[in-house]
Order: C-alpha cells, then sequence, then structure tokens
C-alpha cells in the first residue's frame, strides 16, 4: 500500500502515517475486517523504517482504528452491524490494496443514508417545496423549440444567454456586480470546488478551512494531497485572529470559506471578520474560495452581510454559487465567478473536465431566473424553511435530554447539535440507525483530529410529520445511550 508523504511537513512521519490510514478507514476506503500490510512491507513500499510504520500502527491502535494481533498481523476494526459475510468477502479482494490509488478520503460516500430512513442527514430541499412542475414544462418547451438541442454540446464556458441572466441574478440577490465573462457554469458547486482543487491545489499546498466545514469539500481537498489546516469557528464565523497569526509562520494558497449560514454550524462570519478574510489574503496572496450556497435562505427578516466577493476589488475570491438545491437538484447548475489569470486557469481546467455543463437544463432554468417567479419562488421557500426550523427547535427545546445543546440559524438547512463532551456521536449514529434515523456526525467534518460530540441535523428535507417523528425518535435515542455510557459521564 503507497501513501503520498510530505517529507518536508512539520508533521511526523508518523501521525502522517497514521492520519492517512484513519482518513481512510473512516471513509470507507479501508474496509473494516481487512488487514494492513505487514510492517516490513508497508516500511519497504512507502521508504519509511520499520519503527515509524510500527509507531503509526500502534497510534491507530490507541485511537482504536485497527487491532493489532500478534503473529497475524493489523486489522482494520469492525463496526457492530457489519455482518460476517461481508467481512469474509472484503478478504478476497485483499490483492488489491497492492494497487496503488490516490483517494485519501471520502466521508461523503460513507455517509450517505439508506433510502428508507429518516434523513436528518439531507442537507437538501423537500421536493414539495420546489418548483418542479414548472421547470419540466420549461425543459419540453426548449426541447419542442430547438430538438436538435440535445445533439450538441455547449460552450465550455456555459451558454452566454444564461450566463447574462446568472449576472442580472447575481446582482440582484447577491449584491455585487461581474460581467457574463467572468463567469463560468459549473455542474453545481461541487464541481466549482472540485474545478479550483484541479487547479490551483497540489500534494503539500497549504489548504485552510473552518473547522468543522462541508465534508465532500474536505474530500477534494485531502484527495489533491494539500494539508489542511482547520481555524476553529465561533458564533461570528471562522476566528480571523487565529488566521492571522498562522499566516506570520506559513504560507496558505487557499482559504475555503463558507460566510453566510456555514455548513454544518449554521453561523454568519461577520461583516468585520468578512473585511479582515480579505485584507489576509491581499497581504498574504492566497485565494478565497468563498462558498455561497446559502445566501437567500435567510429568517427573521435578517439579511446577511454582504458577500465577500462584492468587496473585492483585486481578485482575490473565486465566488461559487449553486441553483440546484432551490430550484431543481437534477440540473445541477452552478457558477464560479473569477477574475484576471485565474479566471482563464479555471476555464482551462475545465476544459479538461467534461468540455462544457449540459445545454439544456441551462437553457430550461432562463425564464424562471429572469422573471418575478424566482422572488417569489424564494418568498415563499424562506416562510416554509423558517416554519421547519420553528418546528425542529420547538421539539429539541421539548424532547432532547438534559445538556445537550444547539445553536439557532439564521438561515441555510441545518442545526448544529452539542452533546456534552464525553458524546460521542459516531456511536450515536449506529444506535439511531437501528431506529431509522440518519444524521451528519461531526467526525465526517474535520480534516484532522475530529472532535466527536456534535452531529448536524437538517429540517429541510421531511416533511412536517417526518420531521416530528425524526427528532422525538432521536432525542429518544439520545436518551438511551446517556443511560449506557452515565457511568463515565458526569456531565449528564
Amino acid at each position: 500500500m503507497k501513501i503520498k508523504l510530505n517529507r518536508q511537513s512539520d508533521q511526523s512521519l508518523i501521525n502522517q502515517i497514521a492520519n492517512i490510514l484513519a482518513e481512510k478507514i473512516r471513509s470507507g476506503a479501508l474496509e473494516e475486517g481487512s488487514q494492513l500490510p505487514s510492517i516490513r512491507k508497508f516500511s519497504k513500499e512507502n521508504q519509511v523504517s520499520h519503527v515509524t510504520v510500527s509507531k503509526a500502527y500502534t497510534l491507530l491502535e490507541k485511537n482504536r482504528y485497527i487491532c493489532l494481533e500478534h503473529g497475524k498481523g493489523a486489522f482494520v476494526r469492525k463496526k457492530e452491524q457489519r455482518k460476517s459475510i461481508e467481512d469474509s468477502k472484503s478478504r478476497n479482494y485483499d490483492w488489491q490494496l497492492a494497487i496503488p490509488d490516490y483517494i485519501q478520503r471520502s466521508q461523503y460516500m460513507l455517509n450517505l443514508a439508506p433510502e428508507n430512513s429518516i434523513k436528518l442527514s439531507s442537507a437538501i430541499i423537500n421536493p414539495g417545496l420546489l418548483p418542479s412542475t414548472y421547470l419540466t414544462k420549461e425543459i419540453n418547451q426548449v426541447l419542442q423549440d430547438d430538438s436538435q438541442i440535445v445533439a450538441r454540446y455547449g460552450p465550455i464556458q456555459g451558454d452566454y444567454e444564461v450566463r447574462e441572466v446568472i449576472r442580472k441574478y447575481l446582482e440582484l440577490y447577491c449584491q455585487f456586480k461581474t460581467i457574463s465573462s467572468e463567469i463560468i457554469i459549473t455542474s453545481g458547486v461541487q464541481q466549482g470546488i472540485d474545478l479550483v482543487a484541479r487547479t490551483f491545489i497540489g500534494p503539500g499546498d497549504i489548504v485552510i478551512t473552518e473547522a468543522p466545514t462541508y465534508t465532500a469539500a474536505l474530500d477534494v481537498f485531502r484527495n489533491r494531497g494539500a494539508h489542511i489546516i482547520p481555524i476553529p469557528v465561533d458564533e461570528e464565523g471562522m476566528q480571523t485572529n487565529i488566521l492571522a497569526t498562522l499566516c506570520l509562520t506559513k504560507k496558505p494558497k487557499v482559504v475555503y470559506t463558507i460566510p453566510t449560514f456555514h455548513n454544518p454550524t449554521g453561523t454568519v462570519l461577520s461583516k468585520k471578520r468578512r473585511i479582515d478574510l480579505l485584507e489576509l489574503a491581499q497581504r498574504n496572496g492566497f485565494l478565497i474560495i468563498e462558498d455561497d450556497s446559502w445566501n437567500e435562505i435567510y429568517f427573521d427578516d435578517s439579511l446577511p452581510p454582504p458577500n465577500i466577493k462584492s468587496m473585492d476589488n483585486s481578485g482575490h475570491v473565486i465566488y461559487l454559487k449553486g441553483f440546484s438545491k432551490v430550484l431543481a437538484p437534477g440540473c445541477k447548475i452552478g457558477v464560479a465567478v473569477s477574475n484576471g489569470t485565474v479566471h482563464q486557469r479555471l476555464l482551462t481546467s475545465k476544459s479538461c473536465t467534461d468540455l462544457g455543463s449540459p445545454l439544456l437544463t441551462q437553457k430550461a432554468l432562463i425564464p424562471f431566473l429572469s422573471s418575478n417567479r424566482m422572488n417569489k419562488h424564494l418568498e415563499k421557500l424562506r416562510i416554509a424553511l423558517e416554519i421547519r426550523r420553528d418546528q425542529a427547535i420547538a421539539l429539541l427545546e421539548k424532547y432532547a435530554p438534559e445538556g445537550v445543546k444547539w445553536a439557532i440559524p439564521k438561515g441555510g438547512l441545518n442545526i448544529w447539535v452539542t452533546l456534552p463532551s464525553s458524546g460521542n456521536t459516531d456511536e450515536l449514529l449506529l444506535k439511531a440507525q437501528q431506529s431509522n434515523i440518519s444524521f451528519l456526525p461531526s467526525s465526517a467534518c474535520y480534516p484532522s483530529e475530529p472532535h466527536y460530540n456534535h452531529m448536524r441535523i437538517s429540517f429541510s428535507y421531511l416533511d412536517d410529520q417526518k420531521l416530528e417523528q425524526g427528532i422525538i425518535e432521536l432525542c429518544k435515542v439520545m436518551e438511551l445511550y446517556f443511560h449506557e455510557i452515565k457511568p463515565n459521564n458526569n456531565s449528564v
């Protein structure tokens, strides 16, 4: 098993090996029950000493990722619910571990909920709240007007008419001006993140993220070989004073931030910190990836601060915006807005990725984005989601066990719930799944040294009845879990 080690890093080889293998185990890239290479073999393949590998394996065993069996070797620990037949089947493919890969992490895949579960884990909007019928009619109309549209590739940068409509949308709803030539159409925000990473991030490059942060973004950065440094989040978002201190000794290449209704915590980066972050980028020469997925979904008639891109006059900010979640997840339409040579390099990178986003779904959004229907849709959506948020908070207040806390989000789709420090939401998830409940455990949201006593629950996907059922059942599971760990838990 060959892995990528950074010998110039200030992190020891022992910790690098342990962290990389731990990520592979947490994300499912190494299956439970599978055998790791022997110390001798791992040492030879990765040009490190036997002692280094031995200490890394010992550290993994201490943190309960692997089990060391004398005379047999090192085995990935199995989860409670893993069937023995799956375990034996995986061993038939152990030879595949000899094939090197570059996948260090895929927490997003690992935390996908079963289809039949009550999905408190799904940060998407209930289909009944989306204008699917209208958009279906528009797609049919586009096909009637131009039946050959499915036989053509669209421009790599995106259809000009669509970019022009989106330019006006950004000016109206996101409060910043751009020109259509600075807009690239992407297949959602996720492709935008991947596009930036493919273009600007390589092995050993320093990427700063919030801690915690969006799981799928971490997957992208880790798989590019980045050295990810997390900056803690408080009630005002990323703590930019810690970032400023870090910049005295480190040289970040990219800072990834979700400043508005942060995923997963729901916090909002204050206007002062947005200005501080931009000034740090200008002084230290790094790029800011501003993931602005939720700025239209605000509650209590409380508009969020201006986005960072609106203050950027030097091209340090790459602004990512998605339309899929609030309109049609199946259309997968997003944009990346950038300036100067950064824009041209992103466009070149996109040409190597997909040769252009689908033209049909782009065209179908034009009538909606360019009319008053979008404004009315967003108004209704805000009201519906605010009601769901209030319902979720009321249920937590009524049923959550003593010691459980949460932040009330001012927008977005999620609530960040905190257990007492002795709680472990990885363990809680296993028990919740037995009751057909899913949520996102906090361990998936950290690049290293994860916190285990938080979870993200989403109120946007379920209907009122399922939301109530899911939260009440989750609170029951928490009660039982706390009862089980009570001998070791004085804080509950």
